[in-house]
């Protein structure tokens, strides 16, 4: 049996795209859709995340050196403050949850 191969076989001629220091530290960048338009979104790989963040999606903390999503509208509603940091997960899963309710650590969790 042959070993299982992760990734798709790239054609001959198509080149390689080049990894520079920039394009690492930036991350991946495209658009998605989603029910409630298009955004931009790159994601950052944990060797480039150096700072922390509070994903909007559970309002904890991004960590330095774990790969998340950046996101921001595409259709130039907003402008380089509208960018939000999420985790891969939370971003992927927002349109199945509510809101995050940010609650102070004595308050009454149900109710």
């Amino acid at each position: 049996m042959s070993p299982r191969r992760n990734r798709p076989r790239r054609p001959a001629g198509e080149p390689r795209p080049e990894l520079t220091d920039e394009r690492t530290r930036r991350g991946v960048e495209g658009v998605q859709q989603w029910q409630d338009g298009e955004w931009m979104v790159r994601s950052i790989f944990g060797g480039a995340a150096t700072k922390t963040y509070r994903c909007p999606g559970c309002v904890q903390e991004i960590r330095p050196g774990v790969a998340h999503v950046v996101a921001w509208p595409s259709d130039g509603r907003g402008d380089e403050t509208d960018r939000r940091h999420w985790h891969t997960g939370c971003w992927r899963a927002r349109d199945r949850r509510g809101p995050a309710t940010e609650r102070s650590r004595n308050a009454p969790r149900y109710g």
